[in-house]
């Protein structure tokens, strides 16, 4: 797993984990406190991260903008009611399917064709999209950082050079 896209993807599965950790240390009823904020609480915020990767990588593997649209309520069903320990399940089973998806592609720079009825077609590579995801990730992870901070806590330190720290040692 040498490829910089799986390692980049590994970025964004280490990152969770720490905020998963950290929402770990604190009462599970921070996650459904309300905040002004991007979501209206943070388990909102940690649901949209996990659907925005559940579309991507149905996506990328070739799922057409029919089936995407669908997700909607299959990550609603998976996620809805869900605790923090049911919600980290659900986030470490989608790493594995995007994880075997990756390992078993072959070529990461093999171009993917999505056609969308607003902004039509985009053909990307799948380091591109897999970026994308990970660029998503990064942003709303801030996001529920500053949820956090507004809740009288701190976030987690999930920054990309805190991960290669951790995994050059």
């Amino acid at each position: 797993m040498t490829n910089q896209t799986i390692k980049t993807y590994n970025y964004h599965v280490w990152a969770n984990q720490k905020v998963f950790a950290r929402l770990q240390e604190l009462p599970e009823a921070i996650v459904h406190q309300e905040v002004k904020d991007v979501f209206p609480t943070i388990h909102h915020g940690l649901v949209h991260i996990y659907h925005v990767d559940k579309v991507w990588l149905t996506g990328i593997q070739g799922g057409s903008y029919e089936q995407i649209k669908e997700l909607a309520g299959v990550t609603q069903a998976k996620t809805s009611g869900k605790s923090l320990q049911e919600l980290e399940a659900a986030y470490a089973e989608l790493a594995g399917e995007f994880r075997d998806f990756l390992e078993s592609v072959g070529d990461l720079q093999a171009v993917r064709q999505f056609n969308h009825p607003t902004f039509g077609v985009l053909n990307a590579e799948i380091g591109e999209l897999v970026q994308h995801v990970v660029n998503h990730g990064t942003y709303h992870r801030g996001n529920l950082s500053s949820m956090l901070r507004q809740l009288g806590h701190a976030g987690a330190p999930s920054d990309m050079v805190y991960y290669l720290y951790e995994v050059n040692k």
